[in-house]
């Protein structure tokens, strides 16, 4: 389940209780549950090591958990010589996983913003997508989060952000229709209100294209 934007898993709240988080040896007890139930043998040979590379790969997975997109945000900078045209970052690669069946969402994001006085790093909005993206996501919430995040720290006078992403539990599972990809745009401020200024936008990311990594 997820935590609080943000906030450490050390403990995990469920409908206003708060529950331990389970050890490295429960969670790889967990996996090895799961390989008996799957029907095969994690006492033999090729599965033995398989609990933790697992458990060691989840971290990987989740790390967005350990990170504060708004401490990525809080340094900025305001030596600009007066810029004040959009800043685009575009094809941003992210992996994240479906939060309904913990598979693959494989995509790219597109942020676009118009400074108000102050620039960011483009590294760090990076990183802010990847602190939201490596949590168990849905491309709608992932894509909100990163727009908010970057209006509520920067105030620019607007924000867009577009995703297209591939899902696996789309292409893998359940209908299994592969090469289907999902788009999805956040617009804040003046990217969504003046008409000309997102159009500008999205040319300079071009048509969004379905994903397929």
């Amino acid at each position: 389940m997820n935590a609080p934007d943000g906030a450490s898993l050390e403990d995990i709240v469920d409908g206003g209780e708060t529950l331990d988080r389970p050890n490295r040896a429960d969670a790889e007890a967990a996996v090895r549950t799961l390989i008996r139930w799957a029907g095969d043998d994690p006492a033999r040979e090729g599965l033995l090591d398989t609990p933790s590379r697992v458990v060691r790969s989840y971290e990987e997975f989740f790390a967005g958990y350990e990170s504060d997109p708004t401490e990525l945000l809080a340094r900025t900078f305001e030596e600009t010589d007066g810029y004040d045209e959009l800043v685009v970052l575009r094809e941003i690669r992210f992996e994240s996983h479906c939060e309904h069946h913990m598979v693959p969402i494989i995509g790219c994001a597109h942020i676009g913003y118009l400074p108000d006085r102050r620039v960011i790093g483009i590294s760090k909005l990076a990183r802010v997508v990847d602190a939201f993206a490596k949590r168990l996501q849905i491309q709608e919430k992932l894509t909100a989060q990163i727009a908010n995040a970057i209006d509520e720290v920067l105030k620019p006078k607007g924000v867009a952000v577009v995703i297209e992403a591939s899902h696996q539990c789309m292409t893998t599972r359940g209908v299994h229709k592969s090469g289907v990809g999902m788009v999805t745009s956040r617009m804040l401020g003046l990217l969504r209100d003046d008409p000309s200024t997102r159009r500008e936008f999205l040319a300079i990311i071009g048509s969004p294209n379905t994903y397929n990594g």
